[in-house]
């Protein structure tokens, strides 16, 4: 009997720890872009729908499309365009936080009582200052736990990316199953989990030092 080859190589994980780390750091640099532009974006857009009510519907009418593009489909369809770049990562991985950033923080500027902009108002406010000053900090938890939610997301759909040649850990994994070489399928999945958990518990930390009037006992 021809000897079975082992769940995980831990020789090949050795020889190959410097490609580990490059492929970790683009993994992390993909989202973290994806992250900062779909949030900029998405404050924009939010700001834009707070002023004009009527506006909000459309928009994430639009995003919502997007969202529900399929992610391959997404990229078979930029590549004619865009090529086998960055760029069309990006713009896929930007295009997915949207829906999720907008709802959170027009939901969390919006969940903020009414009682509470009475009151500022009444000290003198104006919308403005009222928005920047007092609605905006009181919807961080909301909008904070969208941005959880999109960053985990952003990081499991990167791995997706490799399929065009810039996907991260999603290098190893594909090649793990293109090879059928378990190893390098293990070791793409557990760092992209490892890493979704840390930025995950990161952005807990993140909120609870940005809401310090949510601790108990303060």
């Amino acid at each position: 009997m021809m000897p079975t080859e082992p769940l995980i190589r831990w020789d090949w994980v050795l020889d190959h720890l410097g490609e580990i780390g490059e492929r970790l750091v683009e993994h992390v640099t993909l989202t973290a872009i994806a992250l900062l532009v779909g949030t900029a974006l998405s404050f924009l857009l939010s700001l834009w729908a707070l002023r004009r009510p009527g506006v909000y519907a459309p928009v994430t009418w639009i995003t919502g499309v997007l969202y529900t593009v399929p992610s391959l489909a997404l990229f078979a369809l930029l590549v004619p365009i865009t090529g086998l770049s960055v760029l069309t990562a990006e713009i896929g991985l930007v295009g997915y936080t949207l829906l999720i950033l907008i709802r959170a923080i027009v939901g969390g500027v919006r969940g903020v009582p009414a009682d509470v902009r009475e009151a500022a108002v009444g000290l003198g406010y104006t919308e403005r200052q009222s928005l920047w000053q007092i609605e905006l900090p009181l919807a961080v938890p909301v909008i904070i736990a969208g941005i959880r939610v999109a960053a985990v997301t952003t990081i499991g759909l990167v791995t997706i990316t490799a399929l065009i040649g810039q996907g991260g850990l999603g290098y190893f994994i594909l090649q793990g199953i293109q090879r059928f070489f378990s190893t390098a399928l293990i070791v793409g999945a557990i760092l992209s989990v490892g890493l979704a958990v840390l930025v995950d518990g990161a952005l807990v930390l993140l909120q609870r030092r940005a809401t310090p009037w949510l601790r108990t006992g303060r």
